[in-house]
């Protein structure tokens, strides 16, 4: 496959993602009311962000979360002005997953199955563990000094939204875990995925 057609093939994939990651999130996802109007949620949409990391690399999977994830913010009156915090901790969450899975595991240039299980693990929770920990403090700054929200509202929706975050990226990590490696060797089969083992 030429570097047209797998680019071309890479941003249909990308699109794909970012679809799942909206309808995840959009129809999905088990709203948390916070006082003062506001909300987090209980959603997976961040699994096929990670998903989308190690299946196209950082750069893609992580367009892919922001994306689609921006998109279902836009179109949801409680979350529309937190859009471009969402761009920013998805785009964020692939490119942390896609650097530990492939520039430092290289699972894309490995056959053993526990090997890339190991990895893909490793790199899920990577990318998961950055969101649990910036999203709150984000979250908290953005509310306070970009929308002006009073700090008692900003920090109850922060404690909220650490919880709930813990709680998306454990179901996220297993979920996660389970569709890539599931996946994985049917689209190197269909050469979707392409592998290039290590030169000995």
């Amino acid at each position: 496959m030429n570097k047209q057609n797998t680019t071309i093939l890479k941003l249909a994939e990308t699109a794909i993602l970012a679809a799942l990651c909206f309808v995840s999130f959009t129809f999905l996802q088990i709203k948390i009311p916070v006082p003062g109007g506001d909300a987090t949620s209980l959603h997976i949409g961040n699994a096929f962000c990670v998903l989308g990391a190690l299946l196209l690399g950082g750069w893609y999977g992580g367009l892919a979360g922001a994306l689609g994830m921006t998109i279902a913010d836009i179109l949801d009156p409680v979350y529309i002005v937190g859009a471009p915090k969402t761009f920013v901790l998805k785009l964020c969450i692939g490119l942390i997953t896609g650097l530990v899975a492939h520039k430092i595991a290289k699972i894309n240039e490995s056959n053993d199955k526990k090997y890339v299980f190991k990895w893909s693990v490793i790199a899920s929770v990577a990318g998961l563990a950055f969101n649990v920990v910036a999203d709150p403090i984000v979250g908290y700054f953005y509310k306070q000094y970009i929308l002006g929200q009073p700090q008692q509202m900003a920090e109850a929706l922060a404690k909220m939204s650490a919880a709930a975050t813990f709680i998306n990226a454990v179901v996220s990590v297993i979920l996660v875990a389970f569709l890539y490696n599931a996946v994985r060797p049917a689209l190197i089969k269909m050469q979707i995925l392409q592998i290039k083992p290590k030169q000995v």
